[in-house]
């Protein structure tokens, strides 16, 4: 934006965007005094659009897709006369975004690989000019969900299909490479590799456990790389570009929920109850007895399978390792409680 002429300026620009460039073009078209229309999918997360409003910018949501939504905006480019500022198809932010590759060969001496998330691609591209340029022995990685993989399948020379699913990574979730990324890509990367859903749910929950850090589904997509295939990178340095953290705190929520269920840290039993006085504390007390931390309890009487003077307590609770909970199932039983592990 900074090569804009004066005039320019003064008509203003139009991006479109999913969240991180939306924010990026309306923070420094405020900064530059200049007016800022941002189109961005109807299904963009709220608080991303309230974030970009923030900065000044005139948001409007258009289209279910980031492809939809660059259609609108290139009209609008033509009707209002405005200067567009595309993500990730055009030179100077290519060279903006390949700063990035600097930083880390500055600071990082004999680096092995670096793995980088890829959506539209300018990022990849300019990592990639700088990287080669500097230190071309380092094997740079570009990492895609496996729900919208069109880099890797056009690397592969397949058809670009499968895209276009729901994804935690919307950041990245782009149908089709811009035109100078892909001209880059093909001539220098090393590889472009998938994750899955499941796989960026576990990297978003390490990043925040293990380093602190809240990162969005497109800034995990590389540590899901790492995870998902360690004996590719053991005994290597490596660098993992973490490209954002904006996201939403119910979704990181549920895939902390999702996440614990998975590795066996939270646990959800049907416990079949007597009603009677005292039952619920003796359920309660034989459950951290063992020391386990009851999360949730849920008493249920709708059941025709069971007598009506009777009901269901279902029970959520973590344990410290995945093999206490059998402790748990075993002494409820003991305890004459008869007991269904549901998760």
């Amino acid at each position: 934006m900074a090569h804009l002429t004066a005039e320019q300026r003064a008509r203003g620009v139009i991006a479109m965007s999913a969240g991180n460039h939306a924010q990026s073009v309306a923070y420094v078209a405020q900064t530059m005094g200049v007016p800022a229309t941002i189109v961005m999918p109807a299904t963009t997360p709220f608080y991303k659009v309230r974030r970009t409003e923030g900065f000044g910018a005139h948001v409007l949501l258009e289209g279910e897709t980031l492809t939809e939504a660059t259609e609108r905006a290139y009209a609008l480019e033509k009707e209002r006369n405005l200067t567009f500022v595309h993500p990730y198809d055009d030179a100077l932010v290519i060279a903006g975004q390949g700063t990035v590759g600097l930083e880390i060969i500055e600071a990082a001496v004999d680096l092995d690989t670096i793995v980088v998330p890829v959506g539209g691609g300018g990022l990849l591209g300019g990592i990639l000019v700088a990287v080669k340029t500097l230190s071309p022995n380092t094997h740079v990685i570009g990492v895609e969900t496996e729900v919208y993989p069109s880099l890797a399948q056009l690397l592969s020379s397949e058809p670009i299909s499968a895209v276009g699913r729901d994804t935690i990574a919307e950041g990245i979730a782009v149908k089709t490479i811009g035109e100078l990324p892909l001209v880059i890509a093909r001539e220098l990367v090393d590889e472009v590799l998938t994750v899955s859903e499941r796989e960026i749910e576990r990297a978003i929950h390490s990043f925040l456990e293990s380093e602190k850090l809240v990162v969005e589904g497109a800034g995990a997509a590389p540590l899901a790389l790492l995870l998902s295939q360690p004996e590719r990178f053991a005994s290597k340095s490596v660098a993992l570009v973490v490209s954002g953290g904006n996201i939403d705190t119910g979704l990181l929520a549920s895939i902390i929920a999702r996440v614990r269920l998975r590795e066996h840290r939270v646990h959800i039993i049907r416990v079949a109850l007597p009603d009677q006085p005292g039952a619920l504390a003796r359920v309660a007390t034989t459950v951290s007895a063992l020391g386990a931390n009851i999360l949730d309890v849920e008493h249920q009487r709708q059941f025709s399978e069971i007598s009506a003077r009777s009901a269901y307590l279902m029970v959520s609770f973590e344990t410290q390792h995945p093999e206490d909970a059998d402790e748990v199932v075993r002494r409820l039983e003991s305890d004459g409680f008869a007991t269904t592990v549901v998760k």
